[in-house]
C-alpha cells in the first residue's frame, strides 16, 4: 500500500471562513467543483464533474466523517472506473490563520492512467489547496 499524499498549507483566514469554504457547496463552486447534492452530514452522497485535458471525469462520493470546525472525510471514486479512494481535509487554527491538511489515501487502487497517476493527483491537488482555496479564502 503506497503512503497517502498529503498537501498542507496555512491560511490568512480564520478557521470559520475556510470551514465554510469547504463545507458549503456554494462556496465551494468558487474555488473546487460544483457538487449539488454536497452537505457535511455523514451518508450523504454527492458527485461532481472533473475535466482534465478534455476527458471528462464523473466523481462519486460519500461523505465519512464530519467534526464541524475541524474535519471533513469521503469517499472518492470515478465512475466507469475501479479503485476506492479517500480524501480528507483537516482544519486547525494558528491564531489568526488556518492550518489545513489534505490527505488523499488509496490512490494505488486506481487503472494505471496518466490522470490516476500521484504526479497527477499531487498538481492537482496543490493547485487546489496552494492555490484556488487560499486565494479564495484570503480575498
Amino acid at each position: 500500500m503506497q503512503e497517502p499524499l498529503i498537501i498542507e498549507s496555512t491560511y490568512n483566514a480564520p478557521l470559520a471562513e475556510v470551514w465554510q469554504a469547504i463545507t458549503d457547496r456554494n462556496d465551494m463552486k468558487n474555488w473546487y467543483f460544483d457538487a449539488p447534492e454536497f452537505k457535511p452530514e455523514v451518508g450523504t452522497e454527492f458527485t461532481f464533474k472533473g475535466e482534465n485535458e478534455g476527458r471528462v471525469y464523473i466523481h462519486n462520493c460519500k461523505v465519512l466523517e464530519v467534526i464541524p470546525g475541524r474535519k471533513l472525510k469521503h469517499t472518492w471514486t470515478y465512475e466507469g472506473h475501479e479503485g476506492m479512494s479517500y480524501v480528507t481535509f483537516e482544519l486547525t487554527p494558528e491564531g489568526d490563520q488556518t492550518r489545513i491538511k489534505l490527505t488523499h489515501e488509496g490512490l494505488e487502487t486506481f487503472p494505471q492512467l496518466p490522470d490516476f497517476t500521484r504526479n497527477s493527483f499531487n498538481a492537482g491537488w496543490t493547485e487546489i489547496i496552494g492555490t484556488l482555496l487560499k486565494n479564495y479564502v484570503e480575498n
